[in-house]
């Protein structure tokens, strides 16, 4: 007995000095979301919705604001390929990106419509499916030098998807190609807007995940150890405007963020040996 209440007041002292940087932790999220891969609201008192990437479950799971998971909808019609991304529409429907491609050899890249989870009797619901392709990728995989075609960050704006893709290239630059995707069913070539360098860092300049903000003044890109705030834009020319990088003082797996209200977003890491599947909260004032 001795030996337990010493190994739990050790556990509880190590996790008092947690240093989560810049980060405010709000929980520790359970075991079934050990790959957290997209973090979603659709109602700002409702449950925060999550996916997993490759390998899971074809489920969207809601989550508390204690970090338990309150539902579980199985998504029909959707195969998870490699999901690596949530974002809504106005009215609430979900969008799951189906479009991991880390080697650059997918030709079978979607998109997932799932109806309001929020509103869901049940226990499953049917997805529909949107397709596409990036037309500047010619072969598959390209040479080391052109591999651009990953993606793990889009949201939706005014029945556009926007997408930012993560570059996995032979000396890495940072470049990031910021692609445009009609948000309706059809099989499409995504439209290239533009290219951004981020740093020059394969560790930490790979964006992992993206979100817009309510009136579409801001837009946040997911790091492992920072935010890339945008503003000051041109119509959907994201980095047209001004673009600042915030280091989080933190380092982990961070593959999800969305907004919150107008100035605070969540983030979540996925478990990476002993550290992340955390959730947290962040203010960009």
């Amino acid at each position: 007995m001795k030996l337990k209440i010493e190994a739990l007041l050790l556990f509880i002292l190590f996790s008092c000095q947690q240093d989560y940087g810049q980060l405010k932790h709000i929980a520790k999220l359970p075991g079934e979301l050990n790959e957290v891969s997209g973090i979603q609201k659709v109602n700002a008192d409702g449950l925060l919705w999550a996916i997993n990437d490759h390998g899971n479950s074809d489920h969207i799971m809601g989550v508390n604001e204690k970090g338990k998971i309150a539902r579980e909808i199985n998504i029909k019609g959707a195969d998870n390929a490699d999901w690596e991304e949530l974002t809504k529409d106005n009215e609430g429907n979900l969008y799951i990106g189906d479009f991991g491609n880390n080697y650059n050899r997918r030709k079978d890249l979607a998109i997932y419509k799932v109806p309001n989870p929020d509103s869901v009797k049940g226990d499953d619901v049917e997805a529909s499916k949107i397709t596409f392709n990036y037309p500047e990728q010619k072969d598959f995989p390209p040479k080391k030098s052109e591999r651009f075609y990953d993606a793990e960050a889009f949201f939706y704006v005014n029945g556009y998807f926007y997408l930012f893709t993560k570059n996995h290239s032979k000396n890495f630059d940072g470049t990031t190609l910021l692609y445009k995707i009609p948000a309706t069913p059809g099989n499409y070539e995504a439209q290239l807007i533009s290219k951004y360098k981020t740093c020059d860092s394969p560790q930490y300049c790979k964006i992992t995940a993206a979100d817009i903000n309510k009136d579409g003044t801001k837009v946040v890109l997911l790091g492992h150890d920072r935010i890339w705030l945008l503003t000051n834009f041109d119509n959907d020319n994201f980095f047209s405007g001004d673009v600042k990088t915030i280091p989080l003082n933190h380092s982990s797996q961070k593959e999800s963020i969305c907004f919150i209200d107008d100035n605070t977003v969540y983030i979540a890491d996925e478990k990476n040996g002993s550290s992340g599947r955390n959730l947290y909260s962040f203010s960009l004032n």
